[in-house]
């Protein structure tokens, strides 16, 4: 007759006390990405309601409407996403002093001197139900066009890119590609 070893228990006991432990460790290590939302400056709260926004020649909107399916109108005509950067870059800058685009004007720029600068204004315009990365795409888009334009003013101007400059070269900067972005309140656009 063979005998069986009766096994010890284990005192799972302080088991607990570690799996807790060891939660609270990767709680307090871990961290969380979180969405910070667009870095967009609000033009500052006025009192005055009757305030009219100034005159705007049609020739210095550059409108983008983006429908329910997520689809881009430019200046009344399909265009993909990808391109949007360069028709940015293309309106903002008008290199050929098209009629069709933006207008420039002259103006005395501190560090720059007599500068043309641009009356472009991108207006932006969604369908009620445009996806949220529809429009942030369309977002970074414009974005990125006005930093490639900045970045290369200060090539020109200052030699530098326009993230190595300093505050009153990045000012002058900033007064001679002004970004003059509108968005309007979501509507219901017909498909494209």
């Amino acid at each position: 007759m063979t005998t069986r070893r009766q096994i010890k228990e284990l005192n799972a006991g302080s088991m607990a006390d570690i799996a807790f432990l060891l939660l609270i460790f990767f709680l307090v290590t871990t961290t969380m990405d979180s969405d910070l939302g667009l870095g967009t400056v609000l033009p500052p709260y006025t009192d005055d309601i009757d305030t009219q926004p100034p005159p705007v020649n049609d020739r210095n909107v550059f409108e983008i409407l983006v429908n329910s399916e997520n689809q881009l109108l430019v200046e009344k005509q399909p265009l993909d996403l990808v391109l949007l950067t360069e028709a940015t870059k293309t309106f903002i800058l008008n290199p050929l002093d098209d009629i069709n685009l933006s207008d420039k004007e002259m103006k005395d720029i501190t560090l720059l001197g007599m500068t043309s600068v641009s009356k472009g204004i991108i207006s932006i315009q969604t369908a009620n139900d445009t996806e949220y990365q529809t429009y942030l795409m369309v977002q970074n888009e414009i974005i990125r066009a006005f930093n490639e334009m900045r970045d290369e003013m200060a090539q020109t101007k200052f030699g530098k890119k326009y993230k190595d400059l300093g505050k009153p070269e990045k000012d002058a900067i900033r007064a001679a590609c002004p970004k003059l972005i509108s968005e309007a309140e979501p509507v219901k656009i017909a498909g494209i």
